[in-house]
This record gives structure tokens, sequence and C-alpha cells, in this order.
């Protein structure tokens, strides 16, 4: 049970071969025995999940049915849920407890499944490697000395681990996508606006996007069937019909284009990566698949461009926590202006910081135009550039990350060269793109490595659709990290 997939899980339900109550149990114990390791839940409320098992199983006894019906979930700490502790992995929100459900909890729990708990993640979203969260680093099951990548690291652990069957994240710049590649998992940022960002804690607003996070591409397309829909409370969110992102899981790919960006491959990227994903490639060729190479030319400017734009949201965003409404409140301060600045000086860690005086910076008068208004010219550069290639192929694809996961400490005296590890992911997020990542192997260190696949606006049924036929034939997906044996 530990390793099966969502679907196997949902018919041994519906078959009566192990009810809701004995699967959350399993994985509860599991998380019990491993993640004071691993650390990749902040929260976990055994009494609560029982409770929702139990009513999903009262709900099968009635008759109802549904692919996520009593099936364990974890969720990013980023997503409000009603009665319990949301942090955003920050001190400033240590304590909190959401006077509601975001908009994705509730699809799930409508959905009638089960919640674990609240995965482990980057402060604030802000990290590529899981490291900056008050609650302590997340480390990889593949290798405990290494990151799993952030900042939903602690969905992608819980996941890698088999700690939960699934877990939601967010993707701001590559946040679903790194982590599902340092660890062996596959993970999918949807377009922006197909997933609603009510009661998902701001990072960035105009690039944060909720996504699931699973062990396959058939996984994942459950997951998205529960996750999208419109919400009128988002104003980004976007009012178009409901899809069923399974439905072409097992077409062909004879004739499916893809399109090789010159600008991921080559100097700068690990030789295992690039062996790796052009051997994923070359599997795509076998069956029918035509490739085609192209250029995406702004490339080089897209971490440039995240690292003003971001910033620049991220300080308007969390001004919000200021101490006085709710959120981490200093024990002394002489007067308002004080309890200002030492409930912020001491809520949010160095990472947040370091953000918020360059998102100001870029904002104040003076640099506005010299920053801000020049970085959003070029993300319209380059989101012209993925729509000249897509005039060329269908599909996308490339490395995730320039290379697999480095020892934790490792980056943390240089932010800039942390940075840059988002450099083939944050384009996407830039172009409010589809994008994903599955497992297509190993370097020589056994860490796995991530194939990148982007899609037009909305072709994410056709990016699981690639993604599942290459599944079929390879099993990468289906490796358990040696740590966490079954």
């Amino acid at each position: 049970m530990l390793n099966a997939p969502l679907t196997e899980l949902s018919a041994a339900l519906a078959g009566g071969k192990v009810s809701s109550v004995e699967l959350t149990q399993l994985f509860l114990d599991r998380i019990e025995k491993l993640d004071g390791e691993l650390n990749a839940f902040i929260t976990v409320d055994p009494a609560r999940a029982l409770g929702e098992a139990r009513a999903a199983d009262a709900r099968r006894a009635a008759g109802e049915s549904g692919p996520l019906l009593g099936i364990p979930v974890a969720h990013k700490d980023i997503f409000c849920t009603e009665g319990m502790t949301t942090t955003c992995g920050s001190k400033m929100l240590a304590n909190f407890v959401a006077p509601y459900d975001a908009h994705v909890v509730e699809q799930f729990r409508r959905a009638g499944a089960v919640l674990l708990g609240k995965t482990n993640m980057d402060e604030f979203a802000m990290g590529s490697s899981n490291e900056s969260s008050f609650f302590g680093p997340v480390r990889n099951p593949w290798r405990k000395s290494a990151v799993p990548g952030g900042s939903s690291g602690g969905s992608a652990a819980a996941v890698a681990a088999r700690l939960a069957p699934a877990a939601t994240g967010t993707d701001t710049g590559g946040s679903i996508r790194q982590p599902a590649s340092l660890t062996g998992i596959c993970g999918l940022k949807p377009t922006y606006g197909l997933v609603s960002r009510y009661g998902m804690i701001a990072f960035a607003s105009s690039l944060d996007q909720g996504g699931p996070m699973g062990r396959s591409a058939a996984d994942l397309a459950t997951l998205l069937n529960a996750m999208t829909g419109f919400d009128a409370r988002d104003s980004t969110s976007l009012e178009r019909a409901k899809e069923d992102y399974a439905r072409d899981l097992d077409a062909p790919l004879a004739g499916l284009r893809i399109g090789l960006p010159r600008e991921y491959f080559g100097e700068g990227v690990d030789a295992d990566v690039d062996a790796r994903v052009r051997e994923a490639i070359r599997w795509y060729e076998s069956q029918g698949a035509k490739t085609v190479e192209i250029t995406l030319p702004n490339t080089h400017l897209a971490v440039p461009v995240y690292y003003v734009l971001a910033p620049a949201e991220a300080s308007s965003n969390l001004s919000r926590f200021d101490g006085v409404r709710y959120g981490h409140r200093a024990a002394e301060y002489s007067d308002l202006y004080d309890m200002y600045c030492k409930s912020r000086a001491e809520g949010f860690g160095a990472e947040v910081k370091r953000r918020i005086l360059v998102g100001t910076y870029v904002l104040s008068h003076g640099y506005y135009d010299a920053y801000y208004l020049q970085a959003q010219k070029i993300r319209r550069l380059i989101a012209r550039d993925f729509a000249a290639a897509f005039g060329q192929c269908d599909l996308v694809m490339g490395p995730v990350a320039p290379s697999t996961a480095f020892e934790a400490g490792a980056m943390s005296s240089d932010p800039v060269q942390m940075y840059l590890n988002d450099i083939f992911t944050i384009p996407t997020s830039l172009a409010g793109l589809p994008g994903m990542s599955i497992p297509c192997g190993f370097d020589s260190k056994g860490l796995p490595v991530g194939l990148q696949v982007i899609g037009n606006h909305f072709a994410e049924a056709r990016m699981l659709n690639a993604a599942h036929q290459y599944q079929k034939a390879t099993d990468w997906h289906l490796r358990v990290p040696a740590g966490t044996p079954l």
C-alpha cells in the first residue's frame, strides 16, 4: 500500500480491501517512524486525520465514490486550514490558527481526502533548498545530508519517503518542480490562474500558483482534477470549463513535436543531468516524437527579472505582518513604531528580510522606472519567446535544475548562486505557463534527475500524456530511497 498509485489505493478502498482508517493509520505510523529524521512535517494531527478517515469510510458505506475519497494527503503549510496552525515556515505565524480553509483545501475536503498534516517549507516560500524554515531544514530522503529543494521541500520529501501518497505545493519560480526533481517525484505547476490562490498565503501574487505533487503523472492528473476550478474569491482565478486531465493519458506520442531550447543545454549543466535528460528525449524520439531545436533568447535575463519582481511583490504582501492583528508581536516595545520594527525583526528570517529590503528598494522613488518597470518589460519579452517557440513545437523539454541535490549549507553563504539554481524554472513562471518535473534517472552519486516538460497555456493534459507514456516504459518514478525502506 505504501508504494501504490492513487488509482490502486482508490480501488482498494472501493473494493473493501482496506478502510480509510487503516490506510491513514499506516501513513501516520510511517510519519512517526521516519519524520523525526526528515522533518518533512510541521504539524501532524492523528486524531483529526482518523476522524476524517472515519467520515470517508461512512461516505463510502453510504454509496458515495470518488478517486480521492478516503485517500490520505498532506498540504504545504502555506494553505490556510481551518482549526489548524498555518505557519508558512515562519516564526511570524508560528501560532496562527487559520479561521477558514483555502480553496485548495476546500476542494480536497469536498473530494473526501484525509489530511495527514501540514508540510515544512522555506519561510514564506522564499528559498530553493528548504533550509530557511523557522522549524528547521527538511532533509532529502535520498541523501539526508543533501537538501530536498524548495520551497515545497517538505511536500516533496513526504511523497518521496512514502510518508504520504500525495501532497500539495506552490510554485512561484520553480518551488514545485525543483524539489520534485531533487527528490525523484513528480510535480506540476499549472497554468497561472487554474488553481485558486484564495487562502494561499501570498509571496508574489502575479507568480504564485498551487499544484500537485505525487509519484506519477497519472496521480498528478487525479490531483489536478480536484484542485482546479473557478473561485470568485480570487480575482486571478480563470473562469473556464472544468477539464478531465486524465483524458489523454494513453494517447500515442507519434507526431509530438518536442522543442529543445539551446539555452537549457550545455555550459552550466551538470554532465549527469544533461546525459539523463538527453536519454529521456531519445526515448520520446523512439516513440515517433520529433525534436526541434528552439531558442529562448531571454532566458539569461529570467533570474534577475524574477529577483526584481518577486521581492517587489513580497515587500507589499508581507507588509500586513506587523504584529497588530495576528502573527508574532514583540514582548517589549516603547511605542507603535517600535512594536512594528521589533515584531518584524524578530518574526522574519534572514532570507525573507533580504527580499523585503530588495523589493522595497526597487519600488522606491527614483528606482521604480530603472528596475521594476524594466523588469516588467523583459518579462513580456520572455513570454514572447515562449509564444514563438510554441509555433514550432507542442511541448518544450529540458532539465529542471542545473544539478542534482546539493549538500545542506553548500550555498547558504552565497544567495545569488542559490538563486541561479532556478534558472530553468523561472522563465515558465514569468510567462504564466504550465511546467512539470518527472524523474528520468540518477546521477553518479545516486541522486535523482528530473526532466522538465513545459506546455503552452492550458496544455496540462498533453504534458501529462507525454509523462505518463514515458512512465509506462520506465520505473524511475517507482524507485524508493534506500534510507526509507518500505
